[in-house]
């Protein structure tokens, strides 16, 4: 058996496989309208930290997926994760001018374009998950609970539905479990449709994969946004590649203004054993899942 790369040359190799994926699978700057091409690969390429592909591509190790498969799911995950920010950053949501160390797009462009960058992109993402190659008998059924799956994650009952509670909640005093509930759905949802479609393509999950893969995304997804919440509070604009300290200035309410910073980071913690925890019954084949994990928790931006 060949040993297994390090985690930082596995995320590497990762990084580089979705970042020509993503390439591919958006419309070419030359296609007309060329504008809001140029301003979709804008908005996509070239930044983040992929940790919603990096899920989707570990989950997918640990079922032994192909990864000709996982990277068509990443992607699609990838776009949506892009979308709600271009939307995010809009004046009418969190007027933000940087993201990912960069001017955002209704900065570069105009709003209207990003407006349509978002939407285009929604739509993209589902015709990307949607085509590929047949992949034998019985697979479209699993083809359109991943396309629902998606779905779920982006919608009402999922990103969308935590950003219009986010946006409510400017000024009031949420409790810790409202609060756990917004993020439960702006960002968890994703995070676990990320988790769970890189492992659908592997194989048809059972009860148990389901629930120890539930089990890790929800303990990731919460940890993400605590960690969040914590460097909007302690770390500059310029390693966050976003403006800093934008939540207390917007009177937002977050797990620091909450708990504070001490008992923040113990949460997130907490919730990095939790994760760890779920994957108890792969035993070393979900490595990755754990350094995963542990890199939500332990990041500096």
């Amino acid at each position: 058996m060949s040993a297994r790369p390090a985690f930082s040359d596995w995320m590497q190799s990762v990084q580089t496989t979705i970042e020509r994926g993503l390439e591919t699978f958006l419309p070419a700057e030359q296609i007309a309208p060329a504008k809001l091409h140029a301003a979709m690969r804008y908005a996509v390429l070239d930044g983040g930290k992929r940790v919603r592909p990096l899920l989707a591509f570990a989950a997918g190790e640990l079922f032994a997926a192909d990864p000709a498969h996982v990277t068509r799911a990443a992607a699609a995950v990838e776009m949506i994760h892009a979308y709600s920010l271009v939307h995010d950053d809009m004046p009418c949501m969190d007027d933000d001018a940087l993201r990912r160390g960069k001017p955002t797009v209704h900065v570069h462009y105009d709003e209207a374009t990003a407006l349509l960058v978002g939407d285009a992109l929604q739509a993209q993402a589902f015709m990307v998950l949607a085509e590929g190659e047949d992949e034998g008998e019985g697979q479209a059924s699993r083809k359109l609970a991943m396309l629902r799956l998606l779905a779920e994650a982006s919608g009402s009952l999922g990103m969308c539905g935590g950003q219009a509670i986010d946006l409510a909640s400017v000024g009031l005093n949420l409790s810790l479990a409202e609060l756990e509930q917004m993020h439960r759905l702006k960002t968890g949802a994703l995070l676990r449709a990320a988790v769970l479609l890189g492992a659908w393509c592997g194989k048809a999950l059972t009860v148990a994969d389901t629930a120890a893969l539930d089990a890790y995304a929800k303990a990731v997804g919460l940890a993400f946004q605590v960690v969040d919440d914590v460097l909007d509070a302690t770390a500059d604009s310029a390693v966050l590649g976003k403006t800093a300290g934008k939540d207390a200035a917007d009177n937002k309410p977050t797990y620091v203004s909450i708990l504070g910073l001490a008992e923040s980071r113990a949460l997130a913690e907490k919730l990095r054993q939790d994760a760890h925890a779920a994957l108890v019954p792969y035993g070393d084949q979900a490595q990755r899942l754990r350094e995963l994990a542990d890199l939500i928790v332990q990041r500096q931006h």
